[in-house]
């Protein structure tokens, strides 16, 4: 089986421009989109995005999401101040870290059957890079960010 994954952390308006929160954070990012940019009706997208991402390949989920926390964690006050705001009048957060996986995708990575010890052989079905965790160090950055949590699995 192949696997294709990537993260990444979003911000999302319907009143600031990306290029407004990465003056108001400090931090440009990786990614943006433009509300309206490729319809207006209806409007596509429909918010504007500020992204940060990870998309390496060979590295677990925790990897990816370590990365991007790395990057984003000196700038978590000030993005917490600003999904705060942006937050209001909104049912749920204006921020997400975001885990997107594909199962059997043609690009991505084939699981590794090399046994890391030769008494022992590994079977099909424990792709290197199944499995993640978040720990305390992230869990506390979303918390400060305002930030949900949303995992995307497709197969």
């Amino acid at each position: 089986m192949r696997v294709r994954q990537y993260v990444y952390f979003a911000m999302k308006s319907d009143i600031l421009s990306a290029v407004e929160m990465s003056a108001r954070i400090g931090l440009e990012p990786d990614e943006a989109m433009v509300q309206g940019r490729r319809s207006r009706q209806p409007l596509r997208p429909a918010m504007h995005v500020w992204k940060i991402a990870c998309r390496d390949p060979g590295l677990t989920v925790d990897e990816m999401i370590s990365r991007v926390v790395d990057r984003l964690e000196p700038f978590s006050e000030a993005v917490g101040g600003l999904v705060e705001e942006l937050n209001r009048g909104h049912s749920g957060s204006c921020a997400v870290l975001q885990v997107v996986r594909y199962y059997g995708d043609e690009e991505g990575e084939v699981e590794d059957l090399r046994s890391p010890d030769p008494a022992f052989e590994k079977v099909p079905g424990q792709h290197q890079l199944l499995g993640w965790h978040l720990d305390g160090r992230v869990l506390r950055f979303l918390v400060s960010a305002r930030a949900e949590l949303d995992v995307d699995e497709y197969g």
